[in-house]
């Protein structure tokens, strides 16, 4: 069962081209729930942004033979 699970997040993880920044954003975008600030949910909403911005940033192709 657990299997089923984490199988494809790291099929997922395994496409991006920075799956630990990805990683460490999503942590930190958890966190930040927990810690008390003072504009409220400014940060949540950058740190989500620029975590669903990692999470679409995928490794490019390989580009086929070059023509002159």
């Amino acid at each position: 069962m657990s299997r089923m699970l984490i199988a494809p997040i790291i099929a997922f993880l395994a496409r991006l081209r920075f799956p630990v920044l990805f990683g460490v954003m999503a942590v930190l975008f958890v966190l930040n729930f927990f810690i008390p600030d003072v504009l409220p949910f400014v940060d949540e909403i950058l740190l989500g942004l620029v975590a669903a911005l990692l999470g679409s940033w995928k490794k490019r192709r390989n580009p086929g033979p070059r023509h002159l």
